[in-house]
């Protein structure tokens, strides 16, 4: 398509473009929200989302455990803390540090929550990223943790993509837009500089710069004590960069740590750890190696192996306290975890034991400059999280100190792990939650991924719970390749002309669930949100025949044009280049928008849903493809939200509503007669 007739959609703000956008909006409100049972789930969504009973994850900053916390009372959001002690009550007395809700009355703005970042080790002093509406680029301020004010004259950055960290309570490295040539065309940083207190922005001193082509570069100071130093790292694409130690200042360049570029490096006190996407020094793919990083910047190269691979058990991370490692493994996308800990003798491992079959496990907090605390929490598809604190090589056992409550009736629910045969021979995991009791094929919903190493596990939504499954459907997850359910060769193989393979895949499951009685093709719904939304409008425009009913959140759709919108050129390492002549033809195939045809079998009703403020991936996706489909005669539903950012929303509000249009949506077309 040369001419493209829609690009006044990708007007993110132009009133003609927002005029479009207000029509479709009320349509679909008009076709979802009329009957009272709209109302009804609406608001039991917003009761799960709003739960008081939910876990309040924390991260630990010296003495005090932070948390950031939405809910009826408080709907953009309290950036509080505790200690340990309250922590561990069942109701803890929480210190509110900054309200976002009275911060966004203040100066009427839709303040969102990004995140912040604590000085050590007297963690006073914190610089406060705050996004509008939901954008990824954020405003940074500095904050007073003792006086609870922002500081004033304090570290302060306009709104953009910006990387900021701590070097010292007078300098921070930062990385934002200094103007032409700073940027990079996904948006993203390409220089690191050095910013002293008190001196103009403009003025920071320039310590490294990425190439024009790069996607991103940032700085960070390492402040354990006995091991202070600084990094730059350099993201040339979006698999493959490069790490560099910096010297004391002024006295040499960077110095590159030598691991190959494919490779995620990350240093530790005294420690190397490298793991691998392709074959190195003789280990395969998907290893984590250790060494001794001051022998391995001599030129050793003795690797210690914490992990190797196998088909079906893949790394899933891993997490330093101060003195151990806790590894996170899967066998066939099942969680297991182990304590590594160092030793004259090399590396002695434990498993941790307590967790169940079909289940996820992670390490949600470390603390590794100070101790050996860690906490993890486990969870899987009908069992509620639970989160747990241990010492890792201590006496003290890791014990239960958070459970979520059971949000939903799992009353006669079972689940079960099934194989379904791809087009070329693969074999492809998904998990089904649903009647343990089949009296044979009912609604079912789909859901898949396939992309960036993004691997679909089993974990607790009371959402679905309540809104699905409750109500007698059936849940899926497929785990296609592209993902990272079985390590770095699962995504290479969906790899730029190899994406159709994970269409494939997704296809597969969809059969095979059909073959397995559990459903039909006029009852099967199939949902997916930006990666996973170009798998969405891949099978709506590929498979029409194979599915009842489509949703797509924040999709990528115009594989031709997707480098050109806002961070979309960060992600031709992972599709193509559509400028490139040995690209386009496969990206052409597989974009969606370009698929849309009037003839041949019908294609199901599609529900897409976006963000205005969406700044990673563009709006106009969404748009431009309910625009063709209408005009191709397609059923099709659109809404956009103004606010809410790549996120789809900025609160539980706006969450309800976009669950309660999407399960409104699948319901009523996937059960006509219900």
């Amino acid at each position: 398509m040369s001419d493209d007739p829609y690009l006044w959609l990708e007007d993110v703000s132009g009133e003609t473009a927002l005029s479009w956008v207000r029509e479709r909006n009320a349509e679909t409100v008009e076709a979802l929200t009329g009957d009272p049972g709209f109302k009804v789930l609406e608001q039991e969504m917003r009761e799960v989302l709003d739960d008081d009973g939910r876990i309040p994850y924390v991260f630990r900053r010296g003495r005090h455990l932070y948390n950031f916390w939405q809910d009826a009372d408080h709907v953009r959001g309290l950036w509080r803390r505790t200690t340990l002690e309250e922590y561990r009550t069942d109701r803890p007395a929480w210190e509110v540090l900054l309200d976002l809700d009275a911060l966004a009355d203040a100066e009427g703005e839709k303040w969102a929550w990004a995140g912040s970042r604590v000085l050590a080790p007297e963690h006073r002093h914190a610089l406060i990223l705050l996004s509008r509406d939901g954008a990824d680029a954020c405003v940074v301020r500095e904050f007073d943790l003792e006086t609870l004010e922002f500081v004033t004259d304090g570290f302060t950055v306009a709104e953009a993509k910006t990387r900021i960290g701590w070097i010292d309570h007078d300098r921070v490295w930062i990385g934002t837009d200094f103007g032409p040539g700073s940027m990079s065309t996904s948006g993203y940083p390409l220089q690191v500089r050095r910013w002293h207190r008190g001196t103009p922005l403009e003025d920071a001193e320039l310590v490294y710069e990425g190439r024009p082509s790069d996607l991103s570069a940032s700085g960070w100071h390492d402040d354990t004590p006995g091991f202070e130093r600084d990094f730059v790292h350099r993201q040339i694409d979006f698999w493959n960069q490069q790490l560099f130690l910096l010297p004391e200042e002024g006295d040499g360049p960077p110095v590159q740590i030598d691991v190959p570029d494919d490779a995620s490096a990350s240093v530790h006190r005294e420690w190397l750890t490298v793991t691998t996407k392709t074959p190195w020094l003789g280990h395969p793919a998907g290893s984590l190696l250790a060494f001794d990083f001051a022998a391995f910047q001599e030129g050793a190269r003795d690797a210690e192996v914490l992990f190797t691979p196998d088909e079906r058990t893949a790394l899933a991370g891993y997490s330093w306290t101060r003195n151990h490692l806790v590894l996170s493994t899967r066998a066939d996308v099942s969680s297991a975890m182990e304590l590594l800990t160092p030793g004259p003798d090399g590396w002695s491992r434990a498993p941790l034991p307590g967790l169940p079959p079909l289940s996820t496990a992670s390490v949600t907090c470390t603390d590794p400059d100070v101790g050996d605390e860690y906490f993890h929490h486990v969870s899987g598809f009908l069992q509620p999280s639970t989160l747990y604190r241990g010492t890792a090589g201590g006496e003290d056992d890791s014990e239960p100190v958070k459970q979520s409550p059971a949000l939903f009736d799992t009353a006669g629910l079972t689940v079960s792990q099934f194989f379904a045969t791809s087009a070329d021979g693969t074999r492809v995991p998904y998990f089904v939650v649903g009647p343990e009791e089949r009296p044979g094929p009912g609604p079912t919903l789909l859901y898949g991924y396939g992309g960036f190493e993004v691997s679909m596990v089993p974990s607790y939504s009371a959402v679905t719970g309540r809104a699905w499954l409750a109500r007698g459907g059936t849940y899926v997850v497929a785990g296609i390749r592209g993902g990272h359910e079985y390590g770095p060769a699962w995504h290479r193989a969906a790899l730029g002309a190899n994406r159709i393979r994970a269409y494939e895949d997704f296809a597969a499951v969809a059969r095979d669930l059909v073959a397995r009685d559990i459903t039909t093709a006029a009852q099967l719904g199939i949902e997916g949100g930006s990666n996973g939304g170009l798998l969405m409008g891949a099978m709506l425009t590929r498979e029409p025949e194979l599915f009842g009913a489509v949703v797509a959140h924040v999709p990528l759709l115009d594989m031709l044009r997707f480098h050109k919108l806002l961070a979309g050129a960060s992600w031709i390492a992972e599709y193509g280049d559509p400028d490139d002549p040995a690209d386009r033809p496969h990206l052409q195939d597989i974009s969606p928008y370009h698929r849309i045809r009037t003839d041949g079998p019908a294609y199901p009703p599609l529900l897409l849903l976006t963000s205005t403020r969406d700044d990673r991936v563009h709006p106009g996706h969404a748009r431009k493809m309910a625009a063709r489909l209408r005009e191709a005669g397609h059923p099709v539903l659109f809404h956009e939200h103004i606010g809410g950012g790549h996120a789809g929303a900025t609160d539980h509000r706006q969450t309800a509503f976009n669950e309660a249009l999407v399960h409104t949506f699948l319901w009523e077309r996937l059960t006509p007669s219900k």
